[in-house]
């Protein structure tokens, strides 16, 4: 944490946020079942800062972001932006909070419509919030897109005569249109090439700087969630099991899993290695969770008290959820 951070009103607030997934065992059959995508998620993002927020394909990461903007309805929880409990909002009040409130997608080329020009891709945002028409509408189009990087003659192609790393530019502009106040990143770079990820980090950083922006950056790759990141939550299974500022999370993991996790990062110089922790089992079953810690299963460290007692994170500045935290 920052000096004087426990003192700045968060923008952003979610308290208690689960999603559960009926089982359906046949057409009119009631489910007594759930998949729990999250379980129960307490955070908080303050103003102008990068939260990361990573883990296994799985854990219920962009689920989480979808339902903070809104995209998806939460099975319980409240989520608070700028003071707001956007569960309790009607449509239309959503509607409006939608221009502070913006999603980058993971996969660039499904996110963007491919029968639309690149021009009414970004212009849409500002037309159906009645910022901008005629000739003012272009020029800004035509700014946004100098913005990240492209340009005017870019206006009337298709997604399809794009690169990866162009038309994540070109969502970025879409976000951008209605100048948001927080902007989740749902693995913006993950379907990317590596050189084009680096590319793409850095526009995110330049233009945080640029118009004050609040990050959610969710990822599963830890080397980008460390470039980008003031804090990072480690997401198991729908829940958060360790949540920290960036450099004592990597230099002072507390959970074993996020332990893990880090000894699968490589490390650029050939000359040394690191002892690779490899975790035995697969994720578990959302459906049919362990119990006690979710984590026991494949922990090398579990003792009985994991599999009896569920852990909740301590709430300190360095949280873990973890009856024997490293």
């Amino acid at each position: 944490m920052k000096q004087g951070e426990d003192k700045v009103t968060p923008i952003l607030e979610v308290k208690g946020l689960k999603k559960y997934y009926p089982i359906h065992r046949g057409l009119f059959s009631k489910s007594n079942e759930y998949v729990r995508a999250v379980d129960g998620l307490n955070f908080h993002v303050n103003p102008g800062e990068t939260l990361g927020i990573v883990g296994e394909s799985g854990c219920g990461k962009s689920t989480m972001g979808q339902m903070i903007t809104q995209l998806l309805d939460p099975t319980e929880g409240e989520i608070w932006f700028d003071g707001l409990n956007l569960t309790e909002l009607s449509k239309e009040e959503i509607r409006r909070t939608r221009r502070d409130l913006q999603i980058v997608f993971q996969d660039p080329f499904a996110s963007l419509n491919p029968r639309m020009r690149v021009l009414d891709i970004v212009a849409e945002p500002l037309i159906v919030h009645g910022l901008a028409k005629g000739k003012q509408l272009r020029n800004t189009v035509i700014e946004l897109l100098e913005t990240v990087g492209m340009g005017e003659h870019h206006l009337d192609r298709h997604p399809h005569e794009f690169s990866g790393g162009q038309r994540q530019r070109i969502g970025i502009a879409r976000a951008l249109a209605l100048k948001p106040r927080l902007i989740v990143c749902d693995e913006p770079v993950s379907a990317l090439d590596v050189s084009i990820q680096a590319q793409i980090l850095n526009l995110l950083k330049k233009l945080q700087g640029q118009f004050q922006l609040t990050y959610i950056f969710i990822a599963h790759g830890l080397p980008s969630v460390k470039h980008i990141s003031d804090r990072i939550a480690v997401m198991y299974l729908g829940k958060i099991v360790e949540l920290a500022s960036r450099d004592e999370l990597f230099t002072h993991p507390r959970h074993p899993y996020t332990e893990a996790l880090l000894s699968a990062v490589p490390v650029p110089d050939p000359t040394k290695r690191k002892k690779r922790i490899l975790l035995t089992g697969d994720l578990p079953n959302p459906a049919n969770a362990p119990s006690g810690c979710a984590f026991h299963p494949r922990c090398p460290y579990a003792q009985d008290l994991c599999r009896e007692k569920e852990p909740v994170l301590d709430g300190t500045e360095h949280s873990v959820a973890c009856h024997f935290p490293l």
